[in-house]
């Protein structure tokens, strides 16, 4: 490890067992830099990497203090990344695979956890989905708040984050293209009426089910059109 990475380090532990809870502020620069037995320079140093990872949050004129430490705000970034990888086709496929992984356990966890008022609000973006059938930019839209309706109903904030993250709105617009120019939007669709229609009867395993087969397929159209040299990196 580097010294910054040491400095950091010391300063997490400061937050990890409580002595910088959520919401305090930290010493001053001296007095911080003193604490931990670093050099200002370093714990300043430390101090501007937290910030970036959202950690600790910088307040001009007032100071600085350790930040909710939510999921959503420290997972936060994850989808920038993946934004940043949309020209490398491994590794959109590894994101793939490991959405594969999440959403159909989370969506199995949702179907017994739902309730009537979050049921509504999914079966609301399918209607607009359906409506919306050749508009590429509502159905991405609509898409993705299906999915976050219902991850949402799991109550786990940290999945939700991640899964979020990890499809990528970038990319889910590039798959909605084409099946729209593929004709093939019909087939996804219903794929998604097979995920509500699961939720609705609170059933886990044919939720799981259905979710996984949407997600394969999805998978699979990447994998194809990223091994054609499609338009989908352009």
């Amino acid at each position: 490890m580097s010294l910054t990475d040491k400095a950091i380090e010391q300063i997490r532990e400061l937050i990890r067992t409580g002595a910088l809870p959520p919401g305090s502020k930290l010493p001053p620069e001296a007095d911080l830099a003193a604490q931990l037995g670093l050099s200002r320079n370093l714990a300043r140093e430390a101090v501007k990497a937290l910030a970036v990872a959202r950690v600790l949050e910088v307040r001009r004129g007032d100071g600085t203090y350790v930040t909710s430490l939510q999921p959503s705000l420290l997972l936060g970034g994850l989808g920038g990344a993946v934004e940043l990888l949309q020209g490398d086709s491994a590794a959109l496929q590894d994101l793939m695979e490991v959405r594969r992984l999440l959403e159909p356990a989370a969506t199995a966890l949702a179907a017994t956890r739902i309730s009537d008022a979050q049921l509504a609000e999914v079966e609301r973006h399918l209607d607009a989905m359906r409506e919306a059938r050749d508009d590429v930019e509502q159905l991405n839209a609509h898409d993705a708040a299906f999915h976050r309706a219902v991850v949402s109903a799991t109550g786990n904030e940290s999945l939700l984050t991640l899964l979020e993250g990890i499809s990528g709105r970038t990319l889910r617009a590039r798959v909605w293209r084409g099946l729209v120019d593929a004709r093939a939007a019909g087939r996804t669709l219903a794929e998604h009426e097979a995920i509500f229609k699961a939720l609705t009867a609170r059933d886990a395993a044919l939720s799981q089910a259905a979710a996984l087969l949407h997600v394969s397929n999805t998978e699979q159209w990447l994998r194809e059109h990223l091994g054609s040299g499609a338009a989908l990196l352009n």
